[in-house]
């Protein structure tokens, strides 16, 4: 009976204390965790930005002539709209952007998925990728309008070089890091060699892919803003020269504008996509 009344008491005295442990628990994961998700705000920054130049313009501190107001900017892109050249330069441009990263991104993951699961792939196109790498992409386009001329398909070659190679090293990379205790545990467990790339490899392997994803968004827009500008007629890079030859910095402002929009939209959706298919990790981000 003593026995059974000190065991219960001791019971119920650990339950406050534990109940008292957990807010201080909490307290403390935030302490050390970047905290809660703000909404919206990857676009504080840039919205500060904006606002620190539309004061300086109105201010009078900044060259009209150099640099001109977001205003300015915003009404020569509604002129540029309304008179038809910017939707056919935006076009254009996307149009571009968008065949180049997917044959970069196609053989990006073919390379690395060649390269990681196997020895012989990995001798044949690890050390070539790297080569690549290691030469300035832009450099290649004198060579590549030899081989393939000065019209749209070199410009689409170079993008797909721009775009393959992050995607590659960061998929591979992902890859040959993947524990090979996962290995040990797929053969006790049976697993076929396509059950283990599929329930294993691919799962290890995509936050990787989803890094170099990023950085191939990112790699088209920065391809395409020079390429553009080389024995073209539309886009918004050609819209860029041209401005440039004529002074219009307003114009060329509007290009560069939209070409940040793009990036951090783009950007924004494989952060989302991300977000959807690691939803099964737990990580600072999350």
């Amino acid at each position: 009976m003593t026995t059974t009344t000190t065991t219960t008491t001791s019971t119920a005295g650990a339950a406050p204390a534990a109940a008292q442990d957990a807010p201080r628990a909490r307290r403390a994961r935030r302490a050390l965790t970047p905290g809660r998700r703000l909404p919206a705000a990857r676009l504080t920054g840039p919205v500060l930005l904006l606002a620190l130049w539309a004061a300086a313009s109105a201010a009078g501190q900044l060259d009209p002539g150099a640099i001109p107001a977001p205003w300015t900017v915003l009404r020569t892109a509604g002129h540029l709209w309304t008179d038809g050249t910017l939707p056919t330069d935006v076009a254009t441009s996307l149009r571009r952007a968008a065949y180049g990263f997917s044959l970069g991104l196609v053989g990006g993951v073919l390379l690395a998925l060649a390269s990681g699961l196997s020895r012989t792939g990995e001798a044949l196109i690890d050390g070539t990728v790297n080569l690549n790498r290691a030469i300035p992409t832009l450099g290649l386009i004198p060579l590549f309008i030899l081989w393939l001329g000065i019209g749209e398909t070199f410009k689409i070659a170079i993008i797909a070089i721009v775009v393959y190679i992050p995607i590659y090293l960061n998929t591979h990379a992902a890859l040959s890091g993947i524990d090979s205790r996962f290995v040990e545990l797929a053969e006790v467990q049976g697993l076929s060699r396509w059950a283990f790339i599929r329930q294993i490899v691919v799962p290890g392997a995509l936050p990787g892919f989803f890094v170099g994803l990023r950085l191939g968004v990112t790699g088209s827009w920065l391809g395409l803003v020079v390429l553009e500008q080389i024995n073209a007629t539309s886009g918004l890079g050609y819209m860029m020269f041209q401005a440039q030859n004529y002074g219009q910095t307003d114009v060329i402002l509007v290009g560069l504008l939209i070409y940040g929009v793009f990036g951090l939209i783009s950007d924004s959706v494989v952060r989302l996509v991300e977000r959807r298919v690691l939803s099964w990790r737990r990580t600072l981000s999350s």
